[in-house]
């Protein structure tokens, strides 16, 4: 017999209204098959069926003698469980296609005939109860009335003999339809199931995938302090420290403890380290999908507990990544990066897989891409050249949001691409077009991005300095924020020092920042106090004594690691004799964190640093850790740093050609767009 079954209403008075069965239960399709079996014998029309065949006047068809109404609930949309469900019911309530007339002899053969498209149901969490329609007094039976009188009592009995983990699935199977139709926690037949599903759980002998079956549907009737949710919870720990739980059951304890975790539980905050441990040991047999569920399960669970299962879990979405869709890249890599993890492996990954998929893939994956990249200080060629030339191609189809977040990446992570001259004119084309549709803070962060790649946006520079956008800026409600503050100072550096010819609207001074320094390092990173405790012996005997400062603040907001000044012979003065200063030099202790992780190239906002200084007449002297590491004995470091100071004062005596230099270099400057 087919196991999707439907009820007949035909039936039979004399045979006690035993209904001949073909089809049973499609409403809460894929039942266990305990009951599919008890309801090829039970004896009443099926309930379950939210389109229940009816004969004109809504009485039930082919049924002799009666004339019980039923009162069909409002199918709004189809509510999958756990992908589990498909409602048969989902074309049927469609609205009908509106009638189209036909054409008269006098009507316009050519003239288009406009239908009504129908309304798009809403999304409907599983187990929203339906709508149900007041309706006129005739409606004599609910469906409440005959869960209880006919449908429930009858597959009770008949799952009375099924085993455990049939049954189970059964009462889940059972809950889920009375949320279906709308019977609440306090409904008398709810409270029957559930107090079936409370003796059945003291068994303890119930598969983990039933246990999590039984509590969502609880947790869906009476939230998290159900006694059934609580029970489950308490057999699920047991299976877990027996480390029988396999890697689908799993999956579905995380979704469990994700929909109803309890951090005053004392039991579950001792039971998740556990899973934690023997998820571990499964991560390798864990499908693409489960790894996306899992990663996006962790993120509303404790996070102290779990780094070294993040770092399985990345990896192992490095193995599977291949086959991945759209959706479940986004949600891994948004899980990262709140999670705050990367892996090296996974980079391989995408620069393998993501360059031929970007171009018919959603724009969306594409920001996401960009942004995690952004987040992990990952700078990769592949993805971004790949990045670009969709840019190129197809940067009309992206919102404004998802430009800027492109943008921003490749110019704070310091990437010219070679399609650079293509991928500015695109872009200076979007600001033309779409000037007013980007968002105040959006666009200053585009425009900001711009210069680290030393592209310098005048056309739109004069446009955000200009009173109406900054009243604009401020008319969001907010104040002036110190970061978009900080960024229209940058901006107005960059025409200042690289732009000697703009001539254009400039920046209120009460507007400009003290100092770049901040909490979140968004323009500077500050000097790592280790790299200088290893390098500043040697800069004491190198120089004679202490004739350096450090984190010295200067007049356009930077702040310096280590300052040495010199007169106008060319001797290193000390900070006493600091009023005598003729020249500048500026060593900066480049740590890793100013560099992209994977590879040696400053940040977009270190390299922006560098160029405003030398315009200021600093001579800037890199000293980065990777130079460094390499440096075995204190006397290896010792005529390092000699190599890299005292060329540096030598050229101070050739300074004659630095401004030929600096004003060639501003004449080419001055004369850039977004083009260059």
């Amino acid at each position: 017999m087919d196991t999707s079954l439907e009820w007949h209403g035909s039936v039979n008075q004399e045979a006690g209204r035993h209904c001949h069965v073909t089809e049973t239960m499609k409403s809460v399709s894929c039942l266990s098959s305990s009951v599919r079996a008890a309801c090829q014998h039970t004896s009443a029309c099926s309930l379950f069926n939210p389109l229940l065949r009816r004969s004109s006047g809504g009485r039930c068809a082919n049924v002799p003698g009666r004339g019980v109404v039923v009162q069909q609930p409002c199918v709004t949309a189809v509510r999958p469980y756990h992908g589990m469900y498909v409602n048969s019911a989902a074309a049927s309530a469609a609205p009908l296609p509106t009638a189209v007339p036909l054409l008269g002899k006098g009507d316009d053969a050519h003239q288009v005939v406009r239908r009504t498209p129908p309304t798009a149901a809403p999304h409907l969490s599983p187990y929203r109860p339906h709508i149900r329609q007041q309706g006129n007094a005739t409606a004599g039976v609910s469906i409440q009335s005959l869960f209880e009188g006919e449908v429930i009592p009858e597959l009770l009995s008949r799952l009375a003999d099924s085993p455990s983990n049939d049954r189970a699935e059964g009462l889940a199977t059972l809950l889920g339809a009375c949320a279906e139709f709308g019977l609440g926690a306090q409904s008398p037949v709810v409270q029957r199931l559930l107090q079936e599903c409370l003796l059945l759980l003291s068994n303890r002998d119930i598969g983990a995938a039933q246990l999590c079956h039984l509590g969502e549907v609880a947790h869906a009737l009476e939230g998290r302090q159900s006694a059934v949710v609580t029970e489950v919870l308490n057999s699920i720990g047991a299976a877990v420290e027996e480390d029988v739980v396999s890697p689908n059951e799993a999956v579905r304890v995380y979704s469990l403890l994700a929909l109803c975790y309890d951090p005053a539980s004392q039991r579950q905050t001792s039971m998740l380290p556990t899973l934690h441990r023997h998820t571990q040991r499964l991560v390798h047999r864990l499908t693409a999908s489960q790894v996306s569920d899992v990663l996006q399960s962790l993120l509303k669970l404790p996070q102290r507990q779990n780094i070294s299962l993040v770092l399985r879990l990345c990896r192992r979405a490095s193995r599977v990544f291949s086959v991945f869709s759209d959706d479940e890249i986004m949600k891994v890599l948004s899980a990262l990066m709140i999670l705050g993890q990367h892996h090296g492996e996974l980079l391989v990954a995408m620069e393998k897989n993501l360059p031929g998929r970007l171009g018919e893939c959603d724009p969306e994956l594409i920001s996401t891409v960009m942004e995690y990249c952004l987040r992990m200080r990952c700078r990769s060629e592949p993805i971004f050249e790949a990045v670009a030339e969709n840019f190129v191609h197809h940067a009309e189809r992206h919102t404004t949001l998802q430009i800027a977040k492109q943008t921003v990446a490749m110019g704070r992570l310091n990437y010219l691409p070679q399609c650079s001259r293509q991928m500015f004119k695109k872009l200076e084309s979007i600001l033309s077009t779409r000037f007013s549709q980007f968002q105040p803070r959006s666009l200053i962060e585009v425009l900001h991005a711009c210069i680290h790649l030393e592209r310098f946006p005048l056309n739109y520079t004069s446009k955000v300095f200009s009173p109406y956008f900054l009243q604009r800026l401020q008319a969001q409600g907010q104040p002036l924020d110190r970061k978009a503050l900080a960024q229209l100072t940058q901006l107005h550096l960059s025409t200042s020092l690289e732009c000697k010819h703009f001539w254009g609207p400039i920046l209120p001074p009460f507007l400009h920042v003290k100092k770049f320094s901040s909490v979140d390092h968004a323009f500077e990173t500050p000097m790592d106090s280790l790299m200088y405790k290893h390098v500043k012996g040697s800069l004491r005997r190198l120089l004679g004594g202490k004739f350096y400062l450090t984190t010295i603040l200067t007049p356009i907001g930077y702040t310096i690691d280590v300052e040495i000044c010199l007169d106008k012979d060319g001797y290193v003065l000390p900070p006493s004799q600091w009023d005598r200063t003729n020249r500048r030099m500026a060593l900066c202790l480049d740590s890793k964190d100013r560099f992209c992780s994977n590879t040696q190239h400053l940040l977009g906002k270190e390299a922006t640093k560098r160029r405003h200084l030398c315009r200021m007449g600093y001579e800037v002297v890199q000293i980065p850790y990777f130079e460094l590491e390499k440096l075995r004995t204190e006397k290896e470091q010792l005529q390092y740093l000699r190599n890299k100071v005292f060329p540096t004062i030598f050229k101070f005596n050739h300074r004659c050609q630095t401004p030929r230099k600096l004003r060639a270099g501003s004449t080419r400057a001055s004369s850039l767009t977004l083009n260059g």
